[in-house]
């Protein structure tokens, strides 16, 4: 089976199209910071509007427990929306109430309306089949099809991503067909060299895909807080810094597995200590063997990888054919341990292939360090949904698409 494209559901003119974004942007104070998902959700939206399609734009934003929640409102992002399209973009005050019925017979041809957050209504992401199909009943009433678009959601069944696409004809947009030709390459015969570079916090975040890309892949770098748990799997002493002691032996097991694959994992050879997990807390660059001999002891707390390895690892990127990056290098958040991960996405920039940066927090520390999306191959808009597809997984949102 093959996936389900926009061409597959004929003529939208006058039609009623729901479109299930990801438009789970974060806010400040009511702001968006980073409207990297709105724009992303743009090409699927002008298709539909050029084709006169009567648009209905549905989404989640935060996590508001199934009640509405005035922090959680969609309002900012269809503003947004708004601004981005060119165009007028009505708001609907509710799900599948008074208001968004009145909105959705209230659009003409070429015309978009935001609905309020589908996480108001517990219906949206139930563990019960019956509630989640009840909803999703509400919801297929205020369309004629669905265009799942929100690739950050297609590894959840939920209500608007797996239930509303068996009542009503269905198809992926354009910002998933985009998003699965990436990851396709990523797996399938990827132009070589091929590295990795994993990050963030937890190993065990990476288990799935560290196991999964081992045979595909010929690198391997390894930072952010996670290689802490490498460090001491090969027997160094990590201070403070974050570990997790139930991973050692799947940690050693990786190692060894590489090992006998010819697949090389690069852990760093200096790391940046600090007295305290802070955005101003001293610090120093020490020896990724000789971390408690800092002057915090064994108090230090590892919070980036130092600037040989930044080098180092900046080199085997520039150096690849193919580069996949998911999880930062160490706090980003913080400028005095934000140099790691900058180097590895200035790097990514200058990759002679395809270059891509795994969503997330990978995404969310490349726009805060002052990079454009235009200079890197692919920003996924999923980070979870990108790790659960290289992993191996069957993804709900997709399947009902007709993904195999």
């Amino acid at each position: 089976m093959t996936l389900r494209t926009l061409d597959s559901l004929g003529s939208l003119e006058g039609k009623r199209v729901i479109v299930r974004c990801d438009l789970n942007v974060p806010l400040r104070d009511g702001v968006i910071t980073d409207d990297g998902r709105v724009r992303a959700s743009l090409p699927t939206l002008n298709a539909l509007i050029n084709a006169g399609a009567r648009v209905i734009v549905c989404s989640h934003l935060g996590r508001p427990d199934g009640a509405p929640d005035p922090q959680y409102s969609l309002e900012p992002v269809a503003q947004r929306l708004a601004e981005l399209l060119g165009t007028p973009v009505a708001f609907a005050r509710d799900t599948v109430g008074e208001s968004a019925r009145e909105a959705v017979a209230s659009v003409e041809n070429g015309g978009v309306v935001v609905i309020e957050n589908l996480r108001f209504n517990a219906g949206e992401t139930s563990k019960d089949d019956a509630t989640r199909k009840a909803f999703a009943a509400e919801l297929a009433e205020l369309g004629d099809a669905l265009v799942s678009d929100g690739f950050g959601v297609v590894h959840r069944k939920q209500a608007s991503v797996y239930e509303l696409a068996e009542l009503l004809p269905s198809s992926a947009g354009l910002l998933i067909a985009t998003e699965l030709d990436v990851l396709d390459r990523l797996t399938e015969n990827p132009e070589r060299p091929y590295t990795v570079v994993l990050g963030g916090s937890k190993v065990s975040d990476k288990l799935g895909v560290i196991s999964h890309l081992l045979p595909r892949v010929d690198r391997i770098l390894v930072g952010g807080g996670m290689l802490f748990t490498f460090l001491k799997a090969q027997g160094h002493a990590v201070g403070a810094s974050l570990l997790e002691e139930d991973q050692l032996d799947t940690v050693r097991g990786y190692i060894a597995e590489a090992a006998e694959r010819g697949v090389e994992i690069v852990v760093p050879t200096d790391v940046v200590v600090a007295a305290s997990f802070a955005a101003d807390a001293a610090h120093e660059t020490v020896a990724a063997d000789a971390i408690e001999q800092t002057s915090f002891g064994a108090s230090g707390i590892g919070l980036d990888i130092g600037p040989v390895t930044a080098a180092a690892f900046a080199e085997a990127i520039r150096g690849s054919k193919t580069v996949f990056w998911n999880g930062p290098m160490g706090v980003f958040e913080f400028p005095a341990f934000a140099a790691g991960t900058k180097a590895v996405a200035q790097a990514l920039t200058e990759v002679d292939g395809l270059g891509v940066v795994g969503g997330g927090d990978s995404a969310a520390a490349v726009r805060q360090l002052g990079f454009s999306d235009d200079q890197f191959g692919h920003i996924s808009t999923g980070g979870g949904a990108s790790l659960e597809f290289l992993e191996g997984k069957k993804l709900p949102g997709l399947e009902v698409l007709g993904w195999a």
